[in-house]
């Protein structure tokens, strides 16, 4: 008896083992359905100007891998879009062009810790049919040129400016020509895009923009002059998760996404300088 109650007993114990396994296929395959059906995500990302081409890519890049996730966007001034995030607007990641910005946007609480994920450098374009007759930088010190810049407030500006300041305190320009350069600035733009379309146009005879506005889209209507690197500097771009996003998980695996090698592969091809570098 006591021999039967005993197999009984193991019998009972398999029976039970193979219903906890069952179970466990069970589980698992509802968690790869669950996964495979993600609730839809929209991700507002406020991003430079500068950033438009690049980050549309990377955003085409981004949905094949995550189809669940919707990548809307606005482009302007680093500096008008840490105004806006100030004032309220619904945004989950900010990237700016400068440091600058994100502090004030950090020292204001609205995003968390920020990390750099390109650089930049700048450049002078003129329009193809080239209506000023600018051959060189120092051709952009004769009196009547039509230069076109950002405002000091926007990223690419307030670099146009130290790299002015750098030409002006070497022996090949010179003090005269940092402020003859000044005085033919005619407009100062609220980003650089408004810069590009101007001297695209011909509206303006040059203009100071970074080297990733270059694009394909613009490259048969302006030609590049560069600046050397002696004179140059270099845009460090930083990207945060906003405090108030509803989505922050999501953000934070856009921006990883950014940072990792396929992202930096993307931003490369767009002609930045890779935090990998």
């Amino acid at each position: 008896m006591v021999r039967k109650y005993r197999i009984l007993s193991i019998l009972l114990v398999l029976f039970t083992l193979l219903l906890m396994a069952c179970g466990g296929t069970d589980t698992s395959t509802n968690t790869k359905q669950s996964t495979a059906s993600a609730s839809p995500v929209t991700l507002n990302v406020f991003a430079a100007a500068s950033l438009t081409e690049s980050f549309k890519d990377i955003a085409t890049q981004y949905k094949q891998a995550h189809p669940n996730v919707t990548i809307t966007y606005n482009f302007n001034g680093s500096q008008l879009l840490e105004q806006q995030i100030a004032n309220g607007a619904s945004a989950d990641i900010f990237a700016s062009a400068d440091q600058t910005n994100m502090k004030k946007a950090s020292d204001a609480s609205l995003v968390t810790t920020s990390k750099v994920f390109a650089r930049n450098k700048l450049a002078v374009i003129i329009p193809s049919s080239n209506p000023g007759k600018i051959q060189v930088l120092k051709d952009l010190a004769q009196k009547g040129k039509k230069i076109v810049v950002a405002a000091p407030s926007v990223p690419v500006g307030k670099y146009m400016l130290q790299v002015l300041d750098k030409m002006g305190k070497s022996a090949d320009y010179g003090s005269g020509y940092e402020n003859a350069v000044k005085g033919n600035f005619v407009s100062q733009e609220e980003n650089v895009k408004s810069v590009v379309q101007k001297v695209q146009t011909g509206e303006a005879d040059a203009g100071f923009v970074y080297l990733t506005d270059i694009t394909q889209a613009v490259s048969s209507k302006v030609t590049l002059i560069d600046i050397p690197d002696t004179f140059n500097v270099i845009a460090e771009y930083p990207i945060a998760v906003t405090k108030d996003s509803k989505y922050a998980q999501d953000a934070q695996a856009f921006i990883d996404f950014v940072l990792s090698t396929q992202g930096q592969a993307i931003l490369t091809r767009y002609h930045f300088i890779s935090v990998n570098s």
